[in-house]
């Protein structure tokens, strides 16, 4: 089911698709591929929206800083002074997040209106993004299709072709909150990574993955998340042709409990320490797959290059459960 959600300011029409299965509502916004809000039942069968949003366009368009639930591209993350090589070629992009790229510059995926058809149980976000924009090169045709299973899982399954070699790594941006509100800290988080990226002050990956073992960062049994994180961890599958489960977050308070399945070699961890109003700090929790930060100047790291005649496939599984 989809309906008007709002008109920019150039007249462009924004769309609510509403997904509903097994007892789960989603609704995903043409605007930024955003997942508006995601309704699960707890322990009780009470049911709660469990990830940050905004009721109207407006807010999205006032407070972009977040990416509330947005869909990140052409590169989620960051990319060091703005820059990488590529071919024997150096690319410039926009230092949106002096002096980095973060999230595909000043106008990324999260802002643009997206073409959507309805699939089964699902919708399907098309656009092309043309070379040179916000600086990547290739004319990027992009798609990401969000559908519900029998289970009432939601996947996230992307896709991309390019006519020039470029960079592509693609991730959702959502905020989880299973309580439904309050401070998101106490959720209880376990990651099956055994290795995460240090990085400088800046952010950016400083040399090479470091063990988890006897730090902060060890998450591979589950306990509280806390805050203070901002970190890629490096998947202990790697990269994968089908998603496996790598993450779980439980909250013991409504017994909710997401799992987090994917075919991408690294994981997000941002427990949003820098949120502000309407939100507070740590309000909500982000479990970003993705490839990691600073790949196309890391070679060392999973690469992230799609030349012509390739397809980018990634997908990203979230299932709701109680306990």
């Amino acid at each position: 089911m989809s309906e008007l959600f709002g008109t920019l300011s150039d007249g462009t029409e924004v769309h609510r698709w509403t997904l509903e299965r097994a007892g789960v509502r989603v609704r995903v916004l043409s605007y930024g591929g955003i997942v508006q809000s995601v309704e699960v039942p707890d322990r009780d069968g009470r049911t709660t929206d469990v990830v940050l949003g905004f009721p109207g366009l407006e807010g999205y368009l006032a407070h972009p800083e977040p990416y509330l639930g947005a869909l990140i591209g052409r590169y989620a993350n960051r990319i060091a002074g703005g820059r990488f090589p590529l071919d024997g070629r150096t690319y410039a992009l926009e230092q949106n997040n002096p002096p980095n790229s973060l999230h595909g510059g000043d106008r990324g995926f999260d802002k643009r209106v997206w073409e959507a058809t309805p699939v089964d149980h699902g919708v399907r976000l098309a656009r092309v993004s043309p070379h040179g924009e916000e600086g990547f090169p290739g004319r990027l045709k992009v798609a990401a299709t969000y559908w519900l299973d029998e289970s009432g899982a939601l996947h996230i399954a992307y896709e991309a072709t390019t006519d020039a070699p470029t960079v592509v790594n693609l991730t959702n941006h959502t905020y989880w909150n299973l309580s439904g509100s309050g401070h998101a800290g106490g959720h209880e988080l376990r990651l099956a990574a055994s290795r995460y990226t240090p990085v400088d002050a800046d952010l950016i990956p400083a040399g090479p993955p470091a063990t988890v073992e006897g730090t902060r960062f060890d998450f591979r049994q589950i306990r509280k998340v806390g805050s203070g994180y901002d970190h890629n961890y490096v998947l202990d599958k790697g990269v994968t042709d089908t998603a496996e489960e790598v993450a779980e977050m439980y909250d013991p308070a409504s017994g909710r409990v997401l799992t987090v399945a994917t075919t991408e070699p690294g994981l997000q961890l941002y427990t949003a320490d820098h949120l502000s109003a309407p939100f507070a700090p740590c309000d909500g929790t982000a479990l970003e797959t993705q490839h990691f930060p600073d790949s196309p100047n890391r070679p060392d790291f999973p690469s992230t290059e799609l030349r012509p005649g390739e397809v980018f496939c990634s997908e990203t599984v979230y299932g709701f459960s109680v306990r």
